[in-house]
Parts: structure tokens; sequence; C-alpha cells
């Protein structure tokens, strides 16, 4: 798995780290903006958390644009 030494991967790496999780998925809005980060344990899970974090995203740009209310 390659190193990401984003900031936000790394709360997603250390949450996984403490809690024995090896996926870890965030997503942070405001008003304004949302974001994604996510992190899995292996080059594996860490592709895996990637596409479960865009499912996650896009579908909730999806509903908050009112397309699933």
């Amino acid at each position: 798995m390659a190193w990401n030494p984003s900031p936000k991967v790394a709360v997603a790496r250390d949450y996984a780290k403490q809690y024995g999780k090896a996926h870890v998925i965030i997503i942070g809005l405001d008003d304004e903006t949302m974001e994604y980060a996510s992190y899995g344990a292996t080059k594996q899970k860490c592709s895996e958390a990637e596409t479960l974090a865009k499912l996650c995203y896009d579908t909730l740009m999806e509903y908050l644009a009112g397309g699933e209310r």
C-alpha cells in the first residue's frame, strides 16, 4: 500500500489503528463543501474503502441535491 501523507487520511488511518478496523471512510461536510477520506489496511482494502467512500459521497450528493427525498 502506498503511503498517503494527507492529514485527512492520517485521521482515518489513526482511527483504524485505534479501533482495529480494516476499512475507514470519513465524510465531512459543512454548508458549502463536502469531502471524504478513506483508508484501508492493505492495498486491496484501501481500494475497497475508496470505492465505498465514492459511493457514499455520490449518494449523499444526490440526496442533498434533492434526488432521493
